[in-house]
C-alpha cells in the first residue's frame, strides 16, 4: 500500500532480519532514487475548478477512498470519523464517531442505507443511512481493503485471504471464502467490485477471483499477472487496486505483471498487455487507463487491449488510478495535485492542487464532479469550467 511505503507483509520482514538494510531487498528503491518529474507550466489547457473541499480527517498509515450512493458521498478516517456528504455540494448531512480508530473505508450499498468500514483488530462497523450503528462484526485479520456492500449482504477481505459476506441487516456471516497466499505479498489493499450479483476480488499472486453474493460459490479464478522469476520478490505479482467493470467486461493490473480485460461472466481473457501498477485500473466505454509504477499513464483500446497512447511525463509523481472524466482522465499523484490528460491523446490539459499531501485515494466521478481525498482527509471535488 503506497502510504505505508509500499511495504511488504510479515514475510518480508522475516526475510529481511538478517540484512543490514530493508532498502536492499526493496524493489521500489530504485523509484525512490528518482525525483519526480518537474511540473511544466500547461498551455491551452482546460479551465478546471474546485467545486467545494471537506476536511474528514488523516488518513495515517491506511487507505481510504469515498462512496458513491446516488447522490450522497460517504467519507472516513483513520480517527474513526465517518460522515455523509451532499455529493454535489459537499454539504455535511451527518457525521459520527464509530467508536474505533478504522483501517479502511467506505463500502455503501446502492441505495445508501448501509455504510460499512473496518476497525482496528479486524472490527466491520455497519451504519444506517442516518448514521446509526446497526452492527459490529469480527473478521478474522485486519481489514486494509474498503468493504463493499449490496443491499443484502456486506463484503470484507481481510489480511489473511479470508472473503467473508455478513448480513446487512444483522452482521449475521452467510459465508467465508479462504485462498492461500504466496510467501511474499504486497501489504496493500486489493480491492472488490460488486456486479451482476457477483463480488470480483483482487488476489495475491495475480488472480482475480469471482464469487457469487448469494452463497460465495467461485464463478471463475484467473491470473491477471502471472509470478516471474529467480527470487520471491521477482515473483510478487499481485492484484494492484481495485477490479473496474464496464459492460461485459472486467479488468485488473498486477504488480510486476500485466493489465487485462476479462468477460464478466466466463472470465475468458480478452487481452493482457505486460507492464506493472500498484494502482488499479480506470475504464471507460472505449479506454482502459493504467498508471504504472513509474509514472508514465497509458491508455488501451477496452474491446482489443491495442496501446492508443501514453504518456511519461508525470513520471515518479506516484499516481493514483486514473478515472475517465469527460474529455479526460484525471489522476492524483503524491503533492496533492489532480493531472488532467486528454482522453484522445493522452497530451496534459489540466491540472488543480488540493492540500499538498499525496492522493492515494481512488477516484470518484459524481455527476458533474470528481472527487479525490487525500492523505491529510481533504475531501476535493473537481470540475471543468
Amino acid at each position: 500500500m503506497r502510504i505505508t511505503g509500499k511495504v511488504f507483509g510479515v514475510s518480508l520482514l522475516a526475510l529481511a532480519a538478517g540484512c543490514s538494510s530493508l532498502s536492499s531487498l526493496n524493489p521500489f528503491a530504485a523509484e525512490e532514487k528518482n525525483k519526480p518529474a518537474p511540473l511544466v507550466e500547461l498551455k491551452g489547457s482546460i479551465a478546471v475548478k474546485t467545486a467545494w473541499k471537506y476536511s474528514v480527517g488523516k488518513s495515517g498509515a491506511y487507505s481510504f477512498s469515498p462512496a458513491l450512493a446516488g447522490n450522497s458521498l460517504f467519507v472516513a478516517d483513520a480517527d474513526g470519523n465517518v460522515a455523509r456528504l451532499d455529493a454535489a455540494t459537499g454539504k455535511e448531512q451527518w457525521r459520527v464517531k464509530a467508536g474505533s480508530d478504522l483501517t479502511a473505508g467506505v463500502g455503501a450499498s446502492p441505495n445508501g442505507q448501509l455504510v460499512v468500514v473496518g476497525g482496528v483488530k479486524g472490527n466491520v462497523i455497519a451504519f444506517d443511512g442516518n448514521g446509526k450503528q446497526l452492527w459490529k462484526s469480527q473478521a478474522s485479520s485486519e481489514v486494509l481493503s474498503s468493504p463493499v456492500a449490496a443491499d443484502d449482504v456486506v463484503i470484507v477481505r481481510s489480511v489473511d485471504n479470508r472473503v467473508t459476506a455478513y448480513e446487512a441487516k444483522t452482521g449475521a456471516k452467510r459465508w467465508t471464502v479462504l485462498r492461500t497466499t504466496p510467501a511474499l505479498t504486497l501489504r496493500n489493499a486489493p480491492g472488490m467490485v460488486i456486479a451482476g450479483g457477483n463480488v470480483y476480488v483482487g488476489q495475491p499472486g495475480g488472480k482475480l477471483l469471482a464469487l457469487t453474493l448469494a452463497a460465495g460459490v467461485p464463478r471463475f479464478e484467473v491470473s491477471v499477472g502471472e509470478p516471474k522469476g529467480a527470487t520471491e520478490l521477482e515473483r510478487v505479482a499481485d492484484v494492484a487496486g481495485t477490479p473496474a467493470v464496464f459492460d461485459k467486461d472486467v479488468c485488473a493490473v498486477t504488480y510486476q505483471g500485466r493489465a487485462g480485460c476479462f468477460d464478466l461472466a466466463t472470465g475468458a481473457a480478452r487481452w493482457t498487455k505486460p507492464t506493472s501498477s500498484d494502482v488499479g485500473v480506470g475504464i471507460d466505454q472505449r479506454f482502459v487507463f493504467v498508471a504504472d509504477e513509474q509514472g508514465a499513464v497509458s491508455a488501451y483500446s477496452r474491446e482489443g487491449g491495442q496501446s492508443a497512447w501514453k504518456n511519461d511525463k508525470l513520471a515518479y509523481r506516484r499516481l493514483s488510478t486514473p478515472a475517465s472524466f469527460g474529455r479526460a482522465v484525471a489522476v492524483g499523484d503524491l503533492q496533492g495535485h489532480v493531472h488532467l490528460l486528454s482522453r484522445e491523446d493522452g497530451a496534459l490539459i489540466g491540472r488543480v492542487s488540493t492540500d499538498g499531501t499525496p492522493i492515494v485515494s481512488v477516484p470518484v466521478v459524481a455527476g458533474s464532479n470528481l472527487i479525490f481525498q487525500t492523505q491529510s482527509g481533504t475531501v476535493t471535488a473537481i470540475a471543468v469550467e
